[in-house]
């Protein structure tokens, strides 16, 4: 509980009355900004617009012809953006309200509050819902300053400090425009900016070689896109796609699922597709996979043990977990190890959920903890773990995956049949070649996310030494 009595005059000025604003840390916060040695200005005046899209009726469609990508509040901070929903492009209006371009921030407005994304060319021509804060920056401050600022702890702050609402909280553009900032010197926000900026052209080029590693699988193995016809889901639909229903002997069932997702015929048809395969089993060492088991939670302070990540945090562009004790955590054995193929082992069949999604584990998720949700591979020498991840992670990887499913409202893959899925065999040199390139790929990511985690760093530190003083 929180207690402390509040001057009248300060109740007028914020327009506020409630305990959660006037007793909240961004009042401390923004004590320590006023301290600040250089001017300070609103965030407003550093912006041409802090804006929302409109708040229309979304008609979701599965074809990439017929929608465009769309991403909610959680979605912006993931590293790979191409997997959210698409809305219709005939059914949906203002759509150019709500499309994004290079070089903006945006700041979740609902729900979970005050998480900052740096727009690039992979946000560019998608949209975002009302949910998202769209920023853009004029030339008074420099771009990737204000991201920074907003990013760190004094800026996350004072974002969180705007919320009202009962049951799901928000802020407002109105009031992310007068978060006070500071206006630091030129030399000191070029710095700041030019770490942001590299942070941004480094995730761009890394998208590009995950793009390209899959083009080069499929160019080589001669598989083509999958369409909407091509598998079964959950999900949204028109009246012209054909009702997928057929018998199925009962000696086909045996006793391993008796879930008719894992008897699709469209999926066998597209198994059949699949030239020159081996089976998962045959590429892993043991020919099994491996979990990290039931773990103790019992939260404790950031930095006091150990961090876990579940697949709530995994996806995201910067990666931050939960901090857990160490007492009864077996450290020696469940830490991941660099290449690993992760693949997220527990959730719902929403089109836009990680549940069956594939992940390799860099430079970031080297020594981590993760939780028992996922499904870990490691490979033997037949088949490097960048081209396993590539084709796991590809729409011909995520419809096996999801193939093999039980479960109704937490589905998990069966194990059995997760390890039957067939995997395509390329010339070795093509493999390498494509194992390469995602190894570059995540390794860009992971120099992205620490030239990000020093931009911030730097700003933190510098409203540190005004108090510290």
């Amino acid at each position: 509980m929180r207690a402390a009595s509040i001057n009248i005059r300060t109740v007028n000025i914020a327009d506020r009355f409630d305990g959660n604003y006037h007793l909240s840390e961004g009042v401390m916060i923004r004590k320590a900004i006023s301290a600040s040695p250089y001017p300070l200005i609103n965030v407003g005046e550093a912006a041409n617009r802090i804006f929302i899209g409109n708040r229309v009726k979304r008609v979701y469609v599965k074809s990439d012809e017929a929608g465009v990508p769309f991403m909610s509040s959680s979605d912006i901070l993931y590293a790979d953006v191409n997997k959210v929903k698409r809305v219709s492009k005939k059914y949906t209006i203002s759509l150019e309200e709500m499309k994004l371009d290079v070089d903006w921030i945006l700041i979740s407005r609902s729900g979970t509050i005050g998480n900052c994304a740096y727009t690039n060319k992979q946000h560019a021509q998608k949209l975002a819902s009302e949910h998202v804060i769209r920023l853009t920056p004029n030339d008074i401050l420099r771009k990737g300053y204000i991201y920074a600022y907003l990013s760190s702890r004094y800026g996350h702050s004072l974002l969180t400090q705007g919320t009202f609402g009962a049951v799901i909280q928000h802020i407002e553009p109105d009031f992310v425009g007068g978060i006070p900032i500071p206006v630091m010197p030129n030399n000191f926000q070029t710095q700041v900016d030019s770490r942001i900026q590299q942070a941004s052209k480094l995730r761009e080029e890394a998208a590009d070689l995950i793009t390209g590693a899959e083009r080069r699988l499929k160019d080589a193995t001669g598989l083509e896109d999958l369409t909407v016809d091509d598998y079964d889901y959950f999900g949204p639909r028109n009246d012209s796609r054909q009702v997928s229903t057929h018998t199925v002997n009962i000696r086909e069932v045996g006793t391993v699922s008796f879930n008719a997702f894992c008897h699709s015929r469209r999926i066998n048809q597209l198994r059949n597709r699949i030239p020159n395969s081996v089976r998962i089993k045959d590429v892993l060492v043991g020919g099994d996979t491996f979990s990290t088991g039931s773990i103790p939670r019992v939260e404790v302070k950031e930095g006091n043990g150990v961090m876990l990540i579940n697949q709530s945090d995994i996806f995201d562009t910067i990666v931050k977990g939960k901090w857990i004790s160490k007492r009864k955590v077996n450290l020696s054995n469940n830490l991941v190890s660099y290449g690993e193929v992760l693949v997220a082992g527990v959730g719902t069949l929403g089109e836009n959920e990680t549940f069956c999604r594939a992940l390799f584990a860099n430079e970031d998720l080297v020594g981590q903890l993760i939780s028992g949700e996922f499904i870990r591979m490691k490979c033997n020498e037949k088949m490097p773990s960048g081209y396993l991840f590539t084709w796991l992670n590809s729409d011909y990887g995520f419809r096996l995956i999801r193939s093999t499913h039980s479960g109704t409202k937490l589905c998990r893959p069966i194990p059995a049949l997760f390890l039957q899925i067939p995997v395509p065999v390329i010339d070795k040199d093509k493999m390498d070649e494509i194992d390469l390139m995602v190894r570059t790929a995540f390794t860009k990511r992971h120099q992205a996310n620490n030239l990000e985690k020093e931009a911030i760093q730097m700003v933190e530190n510098e409203i540190d030494k005004w108090n510290n003083n």
